[in-house]
C-alpha cells in the first residue's frame, strides 16, 4: 500500500514537473518579448538573426524578401557575425552604414543585403571593398573609403549579436514570425522554412482575431459610471 501511495505521489510530481517546464516553454522571457517584435505599426513581422557570409542565409534571402512582398510584412534583421567567417562583420558594418541612405522608396540597405548574398562565394577580405564599390556605382550611392570612424556602426552590430545571445541564438539563419500579440507566445521559430506562409497565415489570422475580440467588447460610457 505504501510503495502504490509513493508512486502515486511520485507520479504527479513528474505531472506537475512536466507542466512547470510546458508553461515555462510558452511564457516568453523578458529579452524575447523585447526583441521578438514586430516594429511600430506592424501586427506581424519577419525576425532574421543573419551573418552576411552564411551560405544558407544567402539561401534563405529570397524566400523571405519573397515572403514580406507577398504578405506586406516588414523583415527586421539582425546582424550576428559568426567568429569563423572573416569578412562578415565588416560587411555588417557597410550594411548599417548603408541603412542610413536607405528610405522607402529606394530600400538600399535590402539591395545591398541581396547583392551580398548573390556574391558571397566570390567576396573575400580582400575584395570586399571592390563589390561595395560596385554596389555604390550601380546604386548612386557614396560610400566613403572609411566606413566607421567612430566605430559607431560596429557597436550597432555588436548589439544586434548581444540581442540574439540574450536569446540564446545558436545559429544563423534564426528566423521567426513574431506578432503584436500580448498574451500567449507572440514569436515562433520558423524551423522548417518550407512552413513559412503557413506561419505567416496562422499569424495573420491569430491577430485578427485578437483585433476583432478588442474591438467588440461593450464600451462603457462616461455618463454610465458610478
Amino acid at each position: 500500500m505504501k510503495n502504490k501511495t509513493l508512486l502515486r505521489i511520485t507520479f504527479l510530481l513528474l505531472l506537475a514537473l512536466i507542466a512547470t517546464v510546458a508553461l515555462r516553454a510558452q511564457t516568453p522571457s523578458p529579452a524575447q518579448a523585447n526583441i521578438l517584435r514586430p516594429p511600430a505599426g506592424a501586427k506581424v513581422a519577419l525576425v532574421e538573426f543573419a551573418d552576411l557570409q552564411c551560405p544558407d542565409c544567402a539561401r534563405a534571402a529570397s524566400l523571405l524578401e519573397e515572403a514580406s512582398k507577398a504578405y506586406k510584412i516588414p523583415i527586421v534583421v539582425y546582424d550576428f557575425p559568426l567568429p569563423q567567417h572573416n569578412w562578415s562583420l565588416e560587411a555588417a558594418v557597410i550594411a548599417h552604414y548603408i541603412r542610413t541612405k536607405s528610405t522607402k522608396a529606394n530600400p538600399l540597405e535590402s539591395k545591398y543585403r541581396n547583392y551580398i548574398y548573390q556574391n558571397q562565394s566570390a567576396i573575400t577580405p580582400q575584395n570586399l571593398r571592390h563589390y561595395v564599390d560596385e554596389f555604390a556605382k550601380a546604386n548612386k550611392v557614396a560610400i566613403p573609403f572609411v566606413v566607421d570612424p567612430q566605430g559607431k556602426f560596429a557597436a550597432e552590430v555588436r548589439r544586434d549579436k548581444d540581442k540574439g545571445i540574450a536569446i540564446n541564438i545558436q545559429h544563423t539563419p534564426t528566423l521567426y514570425v513574431v506578432t503584436a500579440k500580448s498574451s500567449g507566445t507572440p514569436f515562433v521559430e520558423v524551423v522548417d522554412r518550407n512552413n513559412l506562409f503557413a506561419m505567416i497565415d496562422q499569424a495573420l489570422t491569430e491577430t485578427k482575431e485578437l483585433a476583432s475580440k478588442s474591438g467588440s467588447a461593450p464600451k462603457r460610457s462616461v455618463a454610465s459610471k458610478k
